[in-house]
């Protein structure tokens, strides 16, 4: 692969867009390039009324993601280039999916084989995660003297039991996709075999949900998830807001009553 090739594959159809990573030979690692590029499609999917749903997987049957290019990050550490933390602020790609808290659609993962470090992050990242049986989680940037800093110490103990989270983040072991089901991190676990007619079946029930009723949904969860009770029940939603003044608000209940299928306007 040249430096004048794309990183990421971009595709659109039937309301979805599927984004993919596109460094199989090196098991999809994530250099500056790829970042730059994902930063622009996540935008484009942000902005494009005619797409409801994401979907991000990567290149070949080997790995999801390994994470960060760490040949490039030796090269940036020679050049004297800053040392990196938590975040992606002042990065190239900023903001990537990590720290892109407002990304209103959801975002589905297909990971096939390995997810680890920043593959992990990313997977963590997005909203649903269908795995095959062989895929494998985990970060082990503690084995590397690093941090995982793209969301990784932060997601993995929200999504994990705490303890549970902490042994695989001091350690760097890894965990098997029967492991990540077991502690609901991932939403199914199938055979490779049946990986794309699964993310499918998921994308197509994604697509059937009313888009405003998705978006508004996605953030009063995402938002309210550390608030009190009480105060989620009282916090004001714009996705929320521009849903309940809709046509799309009135028109699954008349569909239903007229026994026909929706026509959603997300309008």
């Amino acid at each position: 692969m040249t430096d004048v090739q794309a990183r990421v594959r971009y595709e659109k159809k039937d309301h979805v867009a599927r984004i993919t990573l596109d460094r199989p030979e090196v098991l999809n690692a994530m250099d500056l390039r790829m970042h730059e590029e994902l930063a622009c499609i996540w935008d484009e999917v942000e902005a494009d009324d005619d797409v409801r749903v994401a979907v991000l997987t990567g290149a070949g049957e080997r790995a999801f993601s390994v994470g960060q290019d760490l040949r490039e990050r030796a090269r940036l550490d020679q050049d004297g280039a800053p040392l990196t933390t938590f975040g992606s602020r002042g990065q190239p790609g900023w903001p990537r999916l990590t720290d892109r808290f407002t990304l209103s659609k959801p975002v589905v993962a297909r990971v096939d084989g390995y997810a680890l470090g920043g593959g992990c992050e990313l997977a963590l990242a997005c909203d649903l995660i269908i795995a095959s049986d062989r895929a494998v989680f985990g970060l082990p940037e503690a084995r590397l003297g690093l941090i995982p800093g793209a969301g990784g110490a932060f997601r993995l103990a929200r999504q994990f039991p705490q303890k549970i989270a902490m042994g695989y983040l001091l350690t760097g072991r890894r965990f098997s996709a029967a492991t990540a089901l077991g502690f609901g991190l991932v939403n199914e676990v199938v055979p490779a075999d049946r990986l794309d007619r699964c993310t499918d079946e998921w994308t197509a029930d994604l697509v059937r949900s009313a888009p405003l009723s998705v978006r508004a949904i996605k953030e009063a969860v995402l938002r309210s998830v550390d608030m009190p009770l009480e105060e989620a029940f009282t916090a004001e939603y714009a996705w929320e807001e521009r849903r309940r003044r809709s046509t799309d608000a009135v028109e699954g209940v008349r569909a239903f009553a007229e026994k026909r299928e929706p026509v959603w306007s997300g309008r």
